[in-house]
């Protein structure tokens, strides 16, 4: 497992909003700093519910790409690609296909809420139903340690977690499996070969959990055994075989709920947002058209900030002198609706400001895109090689 490494991606069903930035690219642009990040753009998914929406896909990956240059993902410093352009993923997910229950995908909380939230779309589909073992092969391609995710993802990554297991299980029991897990203990050295096996014997016969964790992390030391061994010893201390695919783990984001115009979550199905590229003047026109307190009929009615949808974006952009004079104002009947609304749209207009001269720049220059696009690919693609070797060994298909 690449315990430094995270994996995250978006589908490209249309224009990103403040909703996008809030609540994923923002993380991103921290999560760049201090991992091995692969972002991807995920276009297989985006069939899943728009198979028969008449989408510019390309035009939609390209734009989503600029989206994230813009909003400050360095490709320097992340992996940016297209998961169409690594078809390794589409292989691994018919492999994984093989071995997971139907039940599994069956039971994953998203498959009856979404056919219930998108009941105008027929998600009868095979598609649909296995698009969470999809979403596994993406996690399990890079061995990712991380992956970033919000609260209602996370039954995700743990059917990610329990399919991963179920192939270990049925695959990493190479006929040689022992012997050749002794031999890479004996690379460690005389004196942390011996710790490893105490700890290996400790957990095994005593379930000490802390003794696994000391093999563990004593295993991440070693740099005279390679990436294989590694692996047949990590299975090694549990008892199973070679941990081919590693167990991901979910790295949740800060809870980051994105209000939309009208008070509800920012989401393009509730037609609420505010998006990236929208121009200051249909910035400005969006906000004054947002409800407010219905009590607030006349100037002179006291309003209550916690009634209006307005004041969740005070909490996201004011400070606490901006909102100290909204609450006084507003309760007060000191101020009208338009005039609380201005220090939003100022502050919104800033945000976005940088970032479209960052879109427009980019724009320019669409071959740069396209190289970008192909470069991180072609890494991605190159990690995704080795992965299916590994797997294609396991299982017995490099004839």
């Amino acid at each position: 497992m690449q315990d430094n490494r995270v994996l995250s991606g978006m589908r490209p069903t249309g224009q990103l909003h403040l909703g996008h930035y809030h609540g994923v690219l923002k993380n991103w642009l921290e999560l760049q700093n201090e991992y091995d990040s692969y972002f991807f753009v995920a276009d297989w998914h985006a069939f899943t519910t728009h198979y028969s929406d008449k989408i510019d896909l390309e035009a939609n990956v390209i734009e989503m790409v600029v989206d994230w240059l813009a909003a400050g993902i360095n490709p320097n410093t992340a992996t940016i690609f297209v998961q169409s352009k690594v078809p390794e993923h589409a292989e691994l997910h018919l492999l994984l296909s093989m071995t997971t229950p139907l039940s599994w995908l069956e039971r994953v909380p998203s498959y009856k809420d979404q056919q219930l939230k998108l009941k105008t779309k027929d998600l009868g589909t095979y598609g649909f139903l296995g698009y969470p073992l999809l979403q596994s092969a993406d996690i399990l391609m890079y061995k990712a340690g991380l992956v970033p995710v919000g609260e209602d993802q996370v039954a995700h990554i743990e059917l990610t977690r329990e399919v991963a297991r179920r192939f270990n299980h049925i695959y990493g029991r190479e006929v040689d499996f022992e012997e050749k897990a002794e031999a890479a203990i004996g690379k460690m050295g005389k004196k942390q070969a011996k710790l490893f096996r105490s700890l290996r014997k400790a957990y095994q016969e005593t379930g000490d959990d802390e003794a696994l964790v000391k093999a563990q992390a004593l295993l991440q030391e070693q740099q005279n055994i390679t990436l294989g061994d590694l692996e047949r010893l990590a299975g090694y201390i549990e008892g199973t075989g070679k941990i081919i695919l590693p167990e991901p783990v979910s790295l949740l984001t800060k809870a980051s709920k994105m209000p939309g115009l009208d008070g509800q979550k920012m989401s393009k199905s509730y037609g609420n947002t505010i998006s990236l590229r929208d121009k200051s003047e249909e910035i400005e026109a969006k906000v004054r058209r947002m409800p407010t307190d219905p009590a607030r009929i006349k100037l002179t009615d006291a309003g209550d900030p916690n009634k209006c949808p307005v004041w969740q974006l005070h909490e996201i952009y004011s400070d606490s002198q901006t909102r100290d004079w909204v609450v006084d104002g507003c309760t007060k009947a000191k101020m009208g609706c338009v005039e609380c609304k201005q220090p939003v749209i100022k502050a919104i207009q800033l945000e976005l400001m940088p970032m479209q001269e960052n879109i427009a720049k980019y724009q320019a220059d669409p071959d740069l895109i396209k190289q970008i696009i192909h470069e991180g690919s072609q890494k991605a693609r190159g990690v995704a090689k080795e992965t299916m070797k590994e797997v294609r060994d396991s299982m017995g298909i490099t004839y």
